[in-house]
C-alpha cells in the first residue's frame, strides 16, 4: 500500500518542490457561524494571508480596516497599515481560559485562533515532515462512497494548533479529504474540516474550499451550521 505520508506528500506536489517554498500568500474569505457567535461577523470576509513554511508565523491583512495581525506561537500583535502596534498580547492562548460559547472575542482572539488554524491548514501535509511531528496510520474509514486512509499526527509542544493530536483523512489519490481535530481553546469541541476544489499553484496542490462543521460523536458530521467557511481566491508561492 505504501507509506501514507509519502503518498500524500507526493500527491500534493512533492517534497522537492515544497522545500523551495518559503511563504504562501492567499487572497481569501473566511466566514461562518463561529464569527457571528463571537460578535465578529464578517471580520475576515476579505483578507490577504501570508503564511511562512519554515517557522510558525502568519500575517493577515484585513482589507478595508487599515490594519493587520501578526501571529506567532506565543505572541500576537495587531498593527496599523504602517506596521505600528495597536495592541499585542504575549501568551495569547491563556486569554481563552474561562471563556464560554457566548464570550465575545477581541481582535487578538480572532488573530490567534485564525492564525494557528490557517498556518496549520496551509502547510498540511508537508508540515508533518518537520522535526518533532510523529505520524501513525490508523484504521481506514468509509465516507462519501470512498475508503479514506487516516494519519494520526502528534504535534510537538512548540507548535500552536487546535490540539496536540489530529487526524488527516486521505482519498485513493492521496489528496486530503478531511482534517479532524478537537479545539482546546473551545473546550475540546470537535471539528470536521472538509476540503474541496483542488487547484495547482506552481506545482503544489491546494484545496481552495474548506467547510468546518461540528460532530455529534464518532465523526458523524453536523452539516448545519457551517462553523468556518474558507474560500481561497488565489495563491502565490515564493
Amino acid at each position: 500500500m505504501g507509506d501514507l505520508l509519502d503518498i500524500a506528500i507526493n500527491a500534493h506536489g512533492g517534497l522537492d518542490r515544497w522545500n523551495k517554498v518559503s511563504t504562501i500568500r492567499i487572497d481569501a474569505s473566511i466566514t461562518g457561524a463561529i464569527w457571528l457567535v463571537r460578535g465578529k461577523p464578517d471580520v475576515l470576509k476579505d483578507v490577504v494571508i501570508t503564511a511562512e513554511t519554515k517557522q510558525e508565523r502568519l500575517t493577515m491583512e484585513i482589507r478595508g480596516q487599515r490594519k493587520r495581525s501578526v501571529f506567532e506561537p506565543n505572541h500576537v500583535v495587531i498593527q496599523n497599515d504602517q506596521g505600528q502596534p495597536i495592541v499585542e498580547r504575549h501568551n495569547p492562548r491563556r486569554s481563552f481560559e474561562g471563556q464560554t460559547l457566548e464570550t465575545p472575542w477581541d481582535d487578538v482572539h480572532v488573530a490567534y485562533f485564525s492564525g494557528a488554524a490557517m498556518w496549520t491548514y496551509l502547510n498540511i501535509p508537508f508540515l508533518y515532515e518537520q522535526p518533532g511531528f510523529e505520524t501513525e496510520e490508523i484504521a481506514s474509514i468509509q465516507s462519501d462512497g470512498e475508503t479514506w486512509r487516516r494519519l494520526k499526527v502528534t504535534f510537538p509542544d512548540s507548535v500552536r494548533s487546535h490540539t496536540g493530536t489530529q487526524i488527516s483523512c486521505f482519498g485513493h489519490d492521496g489528496l486530503l479529504r478531511r482534517h479532524d481535530y478537537t479545539v482546546d481553546i473551545l473546550g475540546g469541541a470537535q471539528g470536521l474540516n472538509y476540503v474541496y476544489n483542488y487547484q495547482t499553484f506552481e506545482g503544489i496542490v491546494f484545496p481552495v474550499t474548506r467547510r468546518v462543521v461540528a460532530s455529534e460523536g464518532d465523526y458523524q458530521p453536523v452539516m448545519d451550521p457551517i462553523l468556518v467557511d474558507i474560500e481561497i481566491r488565489d495563491i502565490t508561492l515564493s
